[in-house]
């Protein structure tokens, strides 16, 4: 009876050690597996797409010159042509000033100038007359001079030498009055000169149009004695127009003459292409920007100076590049890297060349294929030649990013307007 109590007691003891190491043994085996599986990681796969980067902004409309135009003489203003708005062309007549004395100054001059044709006149004349009593006094002498030779006493001495002496006389009566020509002729040079400054002053008061533009101010009224410093009309070149736009300094770097600019004028529902004209090629110190311009073609002057623009550029673009989500990118030192996975799923890591970024994707100028996985996000938990589970997560494979350096919005603008009248 005691033996089988012993035996019940061993039984009952043996049982626990047993479910122990039978427990001990499946935790084993449990702690075995986990080890065996590998970390799971976010993968996108590379492809071909396009990138863009556009940057909106609103700009200014001016005027592509703007002068103030100035009379050329002193003068009382007799008639103006031109008032507020109006519409003029190159040369036309835009006012009249009135100086008496120049009158009486252009006549001056016009009876001096006729004085000295006469005087020019008379010279011609005594040159005529000079060169005639000349030829006909050089012939008697030659005669005189022929008669001698031929038959030697003939003639005296003495009367041979009157005739040399009178024929030397006119001929230097001839210089003389050639010389007096030569005055004569600048005299008159010297008299038509006058004249025309004279004429010229004349024609000053008569105050034309240095362009085509449009009267945008008016200074002067009938009647003001106007002086050479005070401007008479301000004209504004509006038939071609300025659209000047600053440009944030992170995106200079971008701006070339002769990019395209889509611009939109919604004060009078126009929009249309434009092409950069011309820049600063300098940093405002304190906006940050720079200054760049497009010329508008205005002839109808549909658009007035100081209107508002939006306008849209494409900064930068690339099509039919490779494109990877910029969470898969990571800096080491100054190297961009990826960690791509092979067939296997074990990680690598890459050295990347990137080439335009947006706020999503990246383009990759080498290091990556189209059709190889990157891991995105996470990065730093995985190690070179690890095995991982990859878990696929769809990416866009182009993107646009729109960036705006601040539009104007008529209507809200005029909401605001009329809220604030309530």
């Amino acid at each position: 009876m005691r033996r089988r109590k012993s035996l019940f007691l061993v039984a009952g003891l043996a049982f626990p050690i047993a479910s122990s190491l039978v427990a001990c043994r499946s935790n084993g085996k449990s702690s075995e597996g986990k080890a065996d599986e590998a970390p799971s990681a976010r993968v996108a796969t590379a492809q071909r797409g396009s990138l863009a980067h556009t940057l909106s902004l609103a700009g200014q409309f001016q005027p592509y010159q703007v002068v103030d135009v100035h009379p050329k003489v002193t003068g009382f203003m007799e008639k103006i042509n031109v008032d507020i708005g109006d519409r003029v062309h190159k040369g036309q007549a835009l006012a009249l000033l009135e100086i008496p004395e120049l009158n009486a100054q252009l006549k001056g001059t016009g009876f001096e100038m006729q004085r000295s044709k006469d005087e020019l006149l008379r010279a011609e004349h005594e040159i005529k007359r000079a060169e005639a009593t000349h030829a006909a006094l050089h012939a008697d002498y030659q005669r005189l001079l022929e008669a001698s030779k031929e038959q030697p006493g003939l003639v005296a001495q003495q009367e041979l030498d009157d005739a040399q002496s009178k024929d030397l006389s006119a001929e230097s009566q001839v210089d003389a009055a050639k010389a007096a020509a030569g005055a004569a002729q600048e005299h008159t040079q010297v008299a038509n000169a006058e004249n025309d400054r004279v004429q010229a002053l004349k024609n000053y008061t008569y105050v034309t149009a240095p362009l085509d533009g449009v009267v945008i101010w008016r200074y002067a009224d009938t009647g003001a004695l106007i002086q050479q410093d005070i401007p008479i009309v301000r004209l504004s070149q509006s038939g071609l127009l300025r659209l000047r736009m600053p440009i944030p300094e992170k995106d200079v770097r971008f701006v070339h003459a002769g990019d395209p600019m889509e611009v939109r004028v919604d004060a009078i529902g126009r929009s249309f292409t434009g092409k950069i004209v011309r820049f600063t090629r300098e940093v405002n110190f304190e906006t940050r920007t720079m200054e760049t311009e497009l010329d508008v073609e205005n002839q109808d002057l549909s658009i007035s100076p100081g209107m508002y623009a939006n306008t849209q550029m494409q900064l930068a673009h690339a099509d039919n590049v490779v494109t990877i989500p910029v969470e898969a990118l990571v800096l080491k030192g100054n190297q961009e890297t990826v960690y791509a996975l092979d067939a296997d799923n074990r990680v690598h890591i890459r050295s990347v060349d990137i080439g335009l970024r947006g706020s999503k994707l990246a383009e990759v100028k080498s290091g990556v294929e189209p059709g190889d996985r990157v891991i995105i996000g996470g990065q730093e938990t995985y190690t070179e030649g690890e095995r991982v589970s990859a878990i696929p997560t769809p990416e866009p494979v182009s993107e646009a990013v729109h960036e705006s350096g601040g539009v104007i919005d008529l209507k809200e603008e005029q909401e605001e307007i009329n809220g604030g009248a309530k």
